[in-house]
């Protein structure tokens, strides 16, 4: 093997032979959030590392093991985002969105960076569709968001993905589940990891997030936080219930779905796959009532989802559902001869201008290599052009896929004409006739 300099650990590189697939998939999720009400925002890749500190919090494993820190002479200290949620928050607060009426509603396609041990569906450079809205208390805007992450599961073509929803309640209530679980663990004190006895006085709830089989396995018989929710909790989550049940979106209540960020209230939500292996999240998120104050703007309540982009591709792959067809080449314009070279420049730049893809010969091939190549570019049509074609101003247009051939101007009106003859493959192929 040539010694190249390898990418990174827990990276990946997205080849032209595999880049439609995401380009197919960014194209779904764009539209169905733009269908939802949502508009796009693009914020940096890296923030000030307080910001997730405050946000996601720092009893987190995010925050204690997993965030790329980073500073340059004379700045601050910076951090690649490990989420989407606390960057787009920054955004709306300091470019006063929130002065634009409420409900606000944004999405995002982005890079997000976390150290951990790389495996199916788990990278450390890994991309994320995200929805958040903001000013709204309504359980109906639970309902909404959780639907359009369905929808995208629906339109990319999904099957038994199960939602599984709970509520982890307001500061109030939380507070006296708090008290439970700290004696709960304070008798198990000396199996946890050395992580969790930090959290046992911090934010004993982060235990029940632990990745560690012993702490994982004390914390299945732990108190359950829908036994501690208060009466406006208990109501909000009913209502909910209510609403997914209105829109027919089937879903299990999961009282151990506790979400790994500290910014999260109330609702909480999963979509689980089993075809990826045990990191079977496709899609998280829920409510964060808390997080708009936390950042220092006013009491604003929001919430909203991420969905890993890397586990949906290979979830579709496992289950074998059909991507939007790769663009190939609409037509090649083979050449012999400088001249016949040169006309074939100026067809496909013609061409080009209208919105067609169009290829030429700009290697210096032979005839026979280029017809390979435009085979092999799954090129549609191909036109020869030789100086035969150049004196008479008439060539043959070849339908690759049927082997139709038929004659085609050179003129003013080519464009016009090959369009007309590609529209008509088009509805034919589809049956339109």
């Amino acid at each position: 093997m040539a010694n190249y300099i390898q990418r990174p650990k827990g990276t990946q590189d997205v080849v032209p032979t595999e880049s439609y697939k995401w380009q197919g998939v960014e194209k779904v999720v764009s539209e169905t959030a733009k269908q939802f009400g949502y508009k796009e925002i693009r914020v940096p890749t890296f923030e000030e590392t307080g910001l997730f500190v405050r946000s996601v919090g720092d009893t987190t494993d995010v925050v204690q093991k997993e965030m790329y820190t980073v500073s340059a002479t004379g700045d601050s200290t910076f951090t690649l985002r490990p989420e989407g949620t606390a960057g787009t928050i920054r955004a709306i607060l300091e470019n006063g969105i929130l002065n634009q009426g409420f409900p606000q509603r944004v999405y995002y396609i982005a890079s997000c960076f976390r150290h951990e041990k790389p495996q199916a569906g788990r990278l450390r450079e890994f991309h994320q569709f995200g929805c958040e809205m903001v000013g709204t208390a309504s359980p109906s805007a639970d309902a909404d968001v959780i639907a359009l992450a369905k929808s995208v599961i629906d339109r990319v073509g999904l099957e038994n993905i199960q939602l599984n929803i709970n509520s982890i309640g307001c500061p109030e209530c939380r507070a006296e589940y708090h008290k439970a679980l700290k004696e709960y663990f304070e008798e198990r004190k000396s199996e946890l990891c050395e992580t969790c006895l930090d959290r046992l006085d911090r934010n004993p709830m982060r235990i029940l997030d632990c990745k560690s089989e012993v702490c994982s396995k004390i914390s299945e018989n732990a108190p359950v936080i829908l036994d501690f929710l208060c009466e406006d909790c208990n109501n909000h989550f009913e209502k909910l219930q209510e609403n997914l049940k209105m829109m027919n979106i089937d879903y299990s209540i999961n009282a151990k779905i506790v979400r790994g960020l500290d910014y999260y209230t109330r609702t909480v939500f999963e979509f689980i796959t089993t075809d990826i292996g045990s990191q079977g999240t496709v899609c998280g998120g829920g409510r964060y009532d808390g997080l708009i104050e936390t950042l220092g703007g006013p009491k604003t309540p929001a919430l909203g989802f991420g969905m890993g982009l890397e586990r949906l591709i290979l979830t579709m792959e496992k289950q074998g559902c059909e991507f939007l067809p790769e663009e190939s080449c609409d037509v090649y314009i083979a050449s012999m001869g400088e001249n016949a070279q040169k006309k074939a420049t100026m067809l496909a730049s013609l061409l080009r201008k209208d919105g067609t893809r169009a290829e030429y010969d700009i290697v210096g091939r032979g005839l026979k290599p280029q017809m390979k190549f435009a085979d092999k570019i799954g090129a549609k049509f191909v036109i020869v052009l030789g100086d035969n074609e150049i004196e008479t101003g008439i060539a043959k247009l070849k339908n690759m896929k049927s082997g139709e051939q038929i004659e085609i101007k050179l003129d003013d009106s080519f464009v016009e004409n090959f369009n007309t003859y590609l529209m008509a493959e088009l509805v034919s192929a589809l049956g339109l006739e």
